[in-house]
């Protein structure tokens, strides 16, 4: 007798955990609109090159903007007035020192303005030490070094669009008067507010800002995702450590103002 033919071997779904891995492209996008999906992926590869040139090509085209349309003397003017201690300073020199002074201090904003995204790395590796530090230790959370830098870089995404934001204003032009690149755009109380009236309720004002909130929130997400930690303690160390490097930062900015 011939033999049965055995009907044909069913392919099996690819499992979750082993899902197609995902483009820099689509992580970038995905953080904005399935950031779940990124964050996962994350254990696949930190690879976190594509976030981060994104950074230095945005932040350079909104430097760039601002220097031909509101000019970087204005700005450093702009951050004297922020400033009573040091432009009380100011207005008691002589005015040909106090033009050679403002230059030098136009000179420096450029330099400091252009090499910001090398500043924002730094930051982010001290963030990323923190809250890899926090997890690890004080929540168990299995997670590397790396996993944990690289969710703090895609999670600051948000900022970008705020650059954005605040580079279409500049073009559209707004008052030179009233631009800073702390605080650019309307996006958080301390905006409509005095920066020489109160700085540390300014700063704090500040912080409260709309990008911010959405990158904390990003953040809380990308730990729950990866460390497998509960919502509620992710969020609250990410908020937690919010709050102390706020309270903290605006309280040495008062002290030096």
């Amino acid at each position: 007798m011939a033999a049965t033919p055995l009907p044909p071997v069913p392919a099996t779904a690819t499992p979750a955990s082993e899902a197609a891995p995902m483009s820099q492209g689509a992580r970038i996008i995905n953080t904005f609109i399935a950031p779940s999906k990124t964050f996962a992926d994350l254990r696949r590869s930190a690879s976190w090159w594509a976030p981060f040139l994104l950074t230095v090509v945005v932040s350079t085209l909104f430097v760039y903007t601002v220097g031909q349309k509101i000019g970087f003397r204005k700005v450093a003017e702009n951050q004297l007035q922020m400033s009573p201690k040091q432009s009380a300073q100011m207005d008691n020199l002589a005015p040909e020192e106090r033009a050679q002074q403002m230059q030098k201090r136009a000179t420096a904003t450029k330099v400091i303005s252009y090499v910001v995204p090398g500043f924002i790395l730094f930051i982010w590796l001290i963030i990323a030490a923190v809250l890899f530090g926090t997890f690890k230790f004080a929540a168990g959370a299995d997670i590397s070094f790396k996993v944990a830098f690289a969710i703090v870089v895609f999670a600051g995404l948000p900022n970008l669009l705020k650059s954005v934001l605040a580079m279409l204003s500049v073009v559209g032009g707004m008052s030179p008067e009233s631009f800073s690149f702390q605080n650019p755009i309307a996006t958080n109380p301390g905006y409509f507010m005095n920066p020489a009236g109160n700085v540390f309720l300014f700063s704090v004002a500040s912080s409260i800002d709309i990008f911010m909130i959405w990158t904390l929130v990003l953040t809380a997400i990308g730990f729950t995702c990866v460390s497998k930690v509960k919502s509620g303690t992710a969020y609250a160390i990410v908020f937690g450590w919010w709050a102390v490097f706020t309270l903290a930062g605006a309280a040495i900015g008062a002290a030096f103002s």
